[in-house]
């Protein structure tokens, strides 16, 4: 994938669960570049999804990269699982993770790129001595656990002067973000420094997700 392309990352968790093969078809289709597939425990997050075998059954059915965000508590036990299970991206939350750099540096050992995550209400900065291992940083732009949250505003800056970070140490990870990504904020978040845009109700949820993928990247693209 080319580094300068922006990638739409349909997040699977909001497509119809006993038509997913559809859905993904669709969005396959439709022209998405990877699939997000968020993991939740119940216990860092307030909900529970779906573990390894729902990645290892998708990976079936679909040629685009996964994306496993994982929401959970001691992620560190569960890595090689996912990555087994045929994830290709694996990020893993700052605030659930207590040897950060290890377990970045073993995701990538498992052949996956290696992603940090951080909470609305998390600061850029506290990632500075972690940039220069990552492969991408996913900013939160609602409060994880449910799908179709509003955006929080404030997201704009914070993808902006984590770009200028980036950029300061010269590194080519990406920025990703997830959460009330739609036709109304995605051309703003891009000139922001965002690259990955997880679009979850604003995809499944449009009633046409072809219509609604095809209009994201003709925005992106003007």
């Amino acid at each position: 994938m080319d580094k300068e392309q922006s990638l739409i990352a349909p997040s699977i968790l909001s497509a119809d669960f006993s038509n997913i093969r559809e859905d993904i078809r669709l969005v396959e289709t439709a022209g998405a570049d990877i699939l997000h597939l968020d993991v939740m425990d119940g216990h860092f997050v307030p909900n529970i999804t779906f573990g390894p075998k729902m990645v290892k059954d998708i990976k079936q059915i679909t040629k685009l990269p996964l994306d496993v965000h994982l929401m959970i508590s001691e992620p560190e036990k569960y890595v090689v699982d996912f990555a087994k299970a045929g994830a290709d991206w694996i990020s893993v939350h700052f605030e659930a993770s207590v040897h950060l750099n290890r377990l970045i540096n073993q995701i990538k050992e498992l052949g996956c790129k290696a992603g940090v995550v951080i909470n609305p209400a998390t600061s850029v900065d506290i990632l500075d001595e972690i940039l220069p291992y990552v492969d991408y940083i996913l900013l939160m732009s609602v409060n994880p656990g449910f799908g179709g949250q509003k955006f929080i505003d404030t997201s704009f800056k914070k993808a902006a002067r984590l770009r200028e970070k980036l950029v300061a140490i010269g590194s080519e990870a990406m920025i990703e973000m997830d959460g009330g990504i739609d036709l109304s904020n995605i051309k703003k978040l891009k000139n922001s420094g965002v690259d990955v845009f997880v679009a979850g109700n604003s995809v499944f949820g449009s009633g046409d997700p072809t219509k609604a993928i095809s209009e994201m990247k003709k925005i992106l693209n003007s």
